[in-house]
């Protein structure tokens, strides 16, 4: 088994490289925390679905489904991580990042869990910037 120093842009970079080489799916191993990102992006339209595969005694799998319109365009077309390991970023509820004027979405790790910077906003709530997709 290896290991990851940032398993969340590990996450990010199997689902950007999936999206670069057009399939239709990737598999991420299970945290958590990826399972709610995946959750998020799935509520949000930027891929079309995601199941959680686990085995005794094994971590287990996410296998994220993506999206592509008719002409084989990604409905992802970035996706960036922003609090690091080696420097993490928080935002208060005043300044929650706004990606590409609304177009992107931002994603949140808040004291009420993981969330889009709109539904933080609309919460009052701040809280560790993990990445902008868009």
């Amino acid at each position: 088994m290896s290991s990851v120093s940032d398993p969340i842009a590990d996450m990010l970079t199997r689902i950007r490289n999936a999206c670069t080489a057009k399939l239709d799916s990737t598999d991420i191993p299970f945290s958590k925390i990826r399972a709610e990102i995946a959750r998020i992006l799935e509520e949000e339209g930027f891929i079309r679905s995601y199941e959680i595969k686990k085995d005794e005694n094994v971590q287990g799998n996410i296998k994220v489904y993506l999206k592509y319109n008719k002409n084989k365009k990604s409905a992802i077309s970035g996706l960036k991580r922003v609090s690091k390991p080696g420097l993490r970023v928080y935002a208060d509820k005043e300044n929650i990042p706004v990606i590409l004027g609304g177009m992107g979405i931002v994603v949140l790790s808040t004291s009420k869990g993981v969330m889009t910077g709109k539904k933080a906003r609309e919460s009052a709530m701040g809280g560790e910037v993990i990445c902008s997709v868009w």
